[in-house]
């Protein structure tokens, strides 16, 4: 069984500078093409999130432009006078708005999640960086290796003394043993001499 393997690592995100003068010329080409161009915009936007949603919505944008010059195309004269005109006209403005504001919306949260996932996988500094997840073989689930502790310094044990409790237990003895051999001794000097 095979494990996920590596996180990939996110790309760090362009400058916000940069994020924004591609929104400010997509929307200002959509709007100035008068909506002609919104497929524009969100052909960029599905192909920096690579979401099929982004890339059904760019299809459905570029058939309702398409349908809606063919009905423009349709109107006799410069003027809209027809329904279909009409249709057309209101077609092309709903996607050129809906468009707008979807594609905006999307690639200001496309951006931000991604920044905060560059930022949670960059590490701190002084810090270790995250364990990636590493395959286990066996439960296919990740686990973070652990991190070892740094070494303490070594803790100086007391000096070692002589337990006084031992010390006064043998004196004691001792006392007794030499009272006892005076008492011993002295009885026999005692019967020696009247022995005598």
């Amino acid at each position: 069984m095979q494990g996920q393997g590596h996180a990939q690592p996110v790309q760090r995100p362009p400058h916000d500078a940069v994020l924004v003068l591609l929104r400010v010329v997509f929307v200002t080409m959509a709007v100035c093409s008068a909506g002609f161009l919104a497929w524009a915009m969100l052909l960029r936007l599905a192909v920096v999130t690579r979401r099929s949603v982004d890339f059904g919505l760019l299809v459905a944008v570029a058939a309702a432009d398409v349908l809606s010059i063919v009905l423009l195309g349709t109107e006799p004269g410069d003027e809209v006078h027809t329904a279909g005109g009409y249709v057309g006209i209101t077609l092309l403005f709903g996607t050129l708005l809906l468009g707008v504001v979807y594609y905006l919306v999307a690639d200001v949260r496309h951006f931000q999640r991604q920044r905060e996932a560059y930022r949670a996988q960059a590490p701190a500094y002084g810090y270790p960086p995250a364990a990636a997840p590493y395959a286990t073989g066996t439960t296919g689930q990740g686990t973070r290796p652990p991190i070892p502790a740094p070494p303490q310094p070594p803790i100086p044990a007391p000096p070692q003394r002589p337990a006084p409790v031992r010390i006064d237990q043998v004196r004691a003895e001792l006392d007794e043993l030499s009272d006892y051999l005076r008492k011993h001794d002295g009885h026999r000097e005692g019967d020696h001499e009247g022995g005598r």
